[in-house]
């Protein structure tokens, strides 16, 4: 079992920056895929990013390539998600997953709210 907390969220203005984290505790971090899902109020959620077990290969949804990176920390047992030129479209609820395997989503923080204003 693995528990997710993230935190960092807020509000920002446009073409500003914020970095949430993802904690873990219960397994070693190493073992998982991690991810970052969002969704927007009245949207479905949506993929964001994700990070290879090592930490060597991300993926980045097209909407913030170039924009966000996802970073990882296995002795720290976190991952982090640095946003930069922020938009009023990524303003949603960010929420960080774990996978035993690529893309089984098998645990899920609570979310972290980030607000972006024009």
């Amino acid at each position: 079992q693995v528990q997710l907390v993230e935190s960092g969220g807020g509000l920002v203005q446009a073409g500003g920056s914020l970095r949430l984290s993802c904690a873990a505790s219960g397994r070693t971090l190493s073992r998982y895929y991690m991810g970052w899902f969002r969704q927007a109020p009245g949207k479905e959620r949506e993929f964001v990013g994700a990070i290879s077990q090592s930490g060597t290969v991300t993926y980045y949804a097209d909407s913030v390539k170039g924009r966000f990176t996802i970073s990882r920390d296995n002795a720290k047992t976190a991952m982090y998600l640095q946003m930069n030129s922020l938009k009023p479209e990524d303003t949603a609820i960010y929420y960080c997953t774990a996978s035993v395997v690529s893309g089984s989503y098998d645990y899920w923080g609570q979310g972290t709210q980030v607000t972006v204003s024009s």
